[in-house]
């Protein structure tokens, strides 16, 4: 459920006024645990480091993220792949196509210098 329209978009005081400090275009990181503060058009340009629970990870704001939240952009959860006897059976099959096409490769590239 979205916030009140009365109320407007949130965003944390203390990150306007660390915005304020900096010009824009500054690669330097703004860090903030703040990851529901919605992105707002003053913010495009600066590097934020929004943390997911362990790391910082650096969030460059351009114009298309505007209106988002800075959390949509710094993952919490790591996924690995999907396991189990059909994902290793898949992967056979990936390398063995590669192994395919490099072996063809070679013979072309054979054929041309003889």
């Amino acid at each position: 459920m979205g916030r009140s329209l009365k109320k407007g978009p949130y965003v944390d005081q203390r990150l306007l006024k660390k915005m304020a400090a900096l010009k824009p275009g500054s690669r330097e990181a703004i860090k903030t645990w703040s990851r529901d503060s919605t992105i707002m058009p003053e913010m495009v340009g600066f590097t934020f480091g929004v943390h997911n629970g362990r790391v910082f990870n650096d969030v460059y704001v351009t114009e298309d993220m505007v209106g988002h939240k800075l959390g949509e952009f710094s993952l919490t959860r790591k996924f690995t792949r999907h396991g189990g006897r059909m994902a290793r059976e898949e992967a056979v099959a990936a390398a063995e196509v590669e192994k395919a096409k490099l072996t063809a490769a070679q013979q072309e590239t054979g054929e041309k210098k003889a």
